[in-house]
């Protein structure tokens, strides 16, 4: 809140990704950025991988969008990576709009890995 707090709406995703990363380092929240995750299927590696914004914890997907409007295939997005993964928890963060929005996702599915 913090960010959106300061930058406002209308910044593009990676200015407020770097204002993020700011403010986790500050309040002491682990984190990695651009993380590089593999993604399995009925219990196997796949080749393909995807990178989420940010995992905090090493256990919470958190994806950062700015648009005036989340749709459902951004949420279809966060929901993907927590079925992919074995991720319990997933945050979609959208900047764009006026006031901040954002969803919380749990992964209910239990893994295969």
């Amino acid at each position: 809140m913090a960010v959106h707090s300061n930058l406002g709406s209308g910044f593009i995703e990676s200015v407020y990704a770097e204002a993020l990363a700011k403010e986790l380092e500050k309040i002491n929240v682990p984190y990695e950025r651009e993380k590089k995750i593999e993604l399995f299927y009925d219990g196997q590696k796949m080749n393909k991988y995807f990178r989420a914004d940010y995992v905090c914890f090493e256990s919470i997907i958190v994806e950062l969008k700015s648009k005036s409007f989340l749709l459902k295939i951004d949420e279809q997005q966060t929901i993907n990576y927590l079925k992919a993964t074995n991720f319990k928890l997933g945050l979609l963060i959208n900047f764009g709009e006026k006031s901040l929005k954002y969803k919380r996702f749990i992964n209910t599915i239990k893994s295969n890995r």
